[in-house]
């Protein structure tokens, strides 16, 4: 019995002693920083675009640090349970990476691609084994040599795949609609689903300084960790996934995406998993990390292109492209992506439309078409102190005087403002301007 209390509170111990280096590491801060910007940036852009704020920087940026601290301590205990183990040297190669891959995309910040970069280096030094310089470049060499590739793939293939759980059930509420330009040239409705999860991990660390103190188990990746020094690491990243969809809604598009990324994470666990019984395959297992990731994100574009615009006004009523929270709207249960046909009685085909027909009666009256053709009857009454306001975003139309810049950002691009001038507000301004003089 004293034996188990032993171990019990050797483990407490080492575990406390990590989660302290947690909240001493700058990188997790950074990532927690990085979020916070996202989603203020996201927040900035809903006021530009619909001048309402339908989300809160704040709440959301806590929504994802707790997202991420849940998934980081499962994915903690099967990476330790396995004995996935890093050394410092790696751990800051693999963030120094990141930051590089952050000034072509910001979207590369995924330790698929630093993970995978990683991974062949392990398998190019392999080659060079003459190669073996002093100092710290020295230090990271010789990690690099004495790395388990394998357990590192497997290790990004745990996040995946509790990045998969967490855009299937986190993504939509994350999603915010925005105005786009299609490739006619044409405003269209969409919501970027771009979300981070700053993930709080801990794995095993090498130690001599513990030599002696036996793992009651043996791990599966670890080698002879288990009967050497060890010790618990913190070890931060950040995971996330960047889609703009025009064809789906947001649940629809979280839920195709949750399942591609579930299929990545098995592809890649289980060569990952060949690959630590037989090494040759390590370079097979980083191909998958990185070329399957970007695969799934070219696909997903193709799968975007290959529909019709969800968003758009077809002259049949006005299609809903959002709902604002606790609005008349989302109290009488009207959803993203249904047209609005009827108010009063009243036909309605333009915006101008639907503000006569609310001013008409202290009675919301609405006919109501769903997705599927079917049409809805709902009613509200106008409470006092209460505006002629429904409460929700209308899919746009082609005199919107901004639109969302959706192409793929850097890091230096990504401080700039998300937004830029219509086309054919910016031609309008310069016809006037022409005229004038």
């Amino acid at each position: 019995m004293d034996a188990a209390v032993e171990v019990i509170l050797e483990w407490l111990s080492r575990v406390g002693f990590a989660c302290l280096q947690m909240l001493l590491s700058p990188f997790y801060w950074l990532s927690i920083l990085l979020i916070a910007i996202h989603y203020r940036r996201q927040m900035l852009l809903e006021r530009r675009l619909f001048a309402v704020k339908m989300h809160s920087w704040i709440q959301q940026t806590w929504r994802a640090w707790l997202g991420g601290l849940v998934a980081g301590v499962l994915v903690s205990a099967a990476a330790i349970g396995l004995g996935v183990h890093v050394t410092p040297s790696i751990m800051f190669l693999i963030w120094g990476i990141s930051v590089l891959l952050l000034f072509i995309r910001v979207r590369m910040l995924c330790l698929a691609y630093s993970g995978g970069i990683v991974a062949l280096l392990h398998v190019a030094l392999g080659w060079f084994p003459a190669f073996s310089p002093e100092g710290m470049v020295g230090t990271v060499v010789q990690d690099l040599r004495t790395l388990n590739p394998a357990g590192l793939l497997i290790l990004i293939a745990l996040l995946h795949a509790a990045e998969a759980f967490l855009i299937r059930k986190q993504a939509a509420a994350f999603a915010t609609p925005l105005f786009m330009e299609s490739k006619r040239g044409s405003v269209m409705g969409a919501y970027r689903m771009q979300t981070m999860w700053p993930i709080p991990l801990l794995v095993f660390m090498p130690s001599a300084a513990n030599a002696g103190e036996l793992l009651p188990w043996q791990p599966l990746l670890s080698g002879d960790l288990w009967a050497l020094g060890w010790m618990l690491m913190a070890f931060p990243v950040m995971i996330g996934f960047s889609e703009v969809t025009y064809a789906y809604l947001p649940q629809e598009k979280a839920n195709v995406t949750s399942s591609r990324l579930f299929m990545y994470a098995a592809a890649l666990l289980a060569v990952s998993l060949l690959a630590n019984w037989w090494s040759p395959l390590i370079v097979v297992a980083a191909i998958v990390a990185i070329g399957m990731h970007e695969w799934m994100i070219w696909w997903s574009r193709q799968q975007e292109s290959n529909h019709s615009p969800l968003f758009t006004h077809s002259g049949s009523g006005l299609r809903v492209q959002a709902v604002l929270p606790n609005s008349p709207a989302a109290e009488m249960g009207i959803m993203a992506g249904e047209r609005i046909t009827k108010v009063n009685g009243y036909s309605i085909r333009t915006k101008a439309d639907l503000h006569q027909a609310l001013s008409t009666s202290a009675m919301y009256k609405l006919e109501v078409y769903n997705l599927n053709g079917e049409v809805k009857f709902v009613q509200r009454a106008l409470y006092d102190k209460e505006h002629y306001q429904l409460g929700v975003l209308l899919a746009p139309d082609d005199d919107v005087t901004y639109i969302a810049d959706t192409k793929p950002v850097s890091i230096i691009r990504w401080f700039k403002s998300p937004w830029k001038r219509h086309r054919s507000e910016r031609a309008s301004s310069d016809t006037t301007l022409n005229q004038s003089s």
